[in-house]
């Protein structure tokens, strides 16, 4: 575990003691090794197993790494369709561990960290796809306003404000000029739909590494890693999906690009989107590919973000340079798209 990230364990537990219903020590925390974001770790103590996630230590980007928006959406949305951890406490004193930090139940299940899934059948596959899928259609789907969050993003156009945001904060982290970065911006910013007016609540970081499943069943047990949800457009979402569908399996972050998913199970493109359709009860999607050039511009700006970090010295993973280095070529993806068409 890299000193930076290490916890005050005697600190920590005496403050989840006294703040916790039914919480025993004592307890080891153990650093997971994936994830750019927000640091996470198994807390494992004498009451049983729980998940801390923490805003990383140094300096840090405005608005990044929000903790505390991941615990309040979660633990709205344990009144909907969407499974989501159980959520225990958020403490935002600083003194603790020394950073704003919350603390969930454990979930035994499986995650798949590569969206080709070797190890499973090709029916396997389609039932997992479909899965993920059901639970894309159930977070659109959800009443936000019953939910309590209509305040959880800021009104008016969602497209119009992200590019704004995913801009200023690709300018904070820019090491050198990237032509196709500056294109998709360009590009983005002329060719920027009307409002539809439709809202939902945007995961952000939707893909197939960010859920937990059954460990027998292609069941989806709780859809994780929050930071970057808000009020949003939810083709933002099914974009940002389908975008893993192009991006080279050769990649830091390898895709399903190249691949013959039809002989291993998985759904087309256009599969993918209709069955979300039919499951919100729409009849398609207009401007497909300004959703998904926004997607591979969105993704090359978080990425650039992680590599400044790494070069900074706060990222908390140590691949981070090499997903950092993506940045340049997911927007040359977007470009040929754009100039493609299709």
């Amino acid at each position: 575990m890299e000193n930076t990230f290490e916890l005050d364990v005697a600190v920590l537990c005496d403050y989840l003691e006294s703040s916790i219903d039914g919480f025993r020590g004592p307890l080891t925390a153990e650093k997971f090794a994936g994830g750019q974001s927000n640091p996470t770790y198994l807390i494992d103590a004498a009451s049983g197993k729980y998940v801390l996630r923490r805003k990383p230590p140094g300096e840090l980007l405005k608005s990044a790494h929000a903790v505390d928006r991941e615990y309040r959406v979660m633990k709205a949305l344990a009144q909907s369709d969407v499974p989501v951890p159980t959520m225990r406490i958020l403490c935002d004193d600083d003194s603790v561990i020394g950073s704003m930090f919350y603390v969930m139940d454990y979930i035994d299940g499986r995650i798949f960290w590569d969206a080709a899934l070797p190890t499973q059948s090709p029916q396997q596959r389609g039932a997992i796809y479909d899965a993920m899928n059901q639970v894309l259609a159930n977070l659109h789907n959800a009443d936000v306003e019953k939910l309590g969050l209509s305040d959880y993003g800021r009104p008016g156009n969602y497209f119009e404000r992200q590019i704004s945001r995913w801009t200023t904060q690709y300018r904070a982290s820019e090491t050198e000029t990237l032509p196709a970065m500056e294109a998709l911006i360009q590009w983005l910013n002329d060719n920027l739909p009307a409002d539809d007016g439709l809202v939902c609540i945007n995961h952000g970081d939707f893909r197939l590494d960010n859920m937990m499943f059954d460990n027998e069943q292609p069941k989806v047990l709780a859809l994780l890693d929050w930071e970057l949800s808000t009020l949003g457009h939810p083709y933002a979402d099914l974009a940002y999906q389908c975008m893993q569908l192009r991006i080279p399996s050769d990649a830091a972050i390898p895709g399903l690009g190249g691949i013959d998913r039809e002989a291993l199970g998985i759904p087309s493109e256009q599969e993918y989107v209709r069955q979300y359709c039919q499951r919100r009860g729409i009849d398609g999607i207009d401007n497909w590919v300004f959703y998904l050039a926004f997607a591979f511009f969105r993704l090359s700006a978080i990425l650039q973000g992680v590599y400044k970090r790494a070069l900074d010295g706060n990222a908390s993973s140590q691949k981070a340079k090499d997903y950092g280095a993506l940045a340049a070529p997911l927007a040359e993806l977007g470009v040929a798209l754009i100039e493609s068409g299709e």
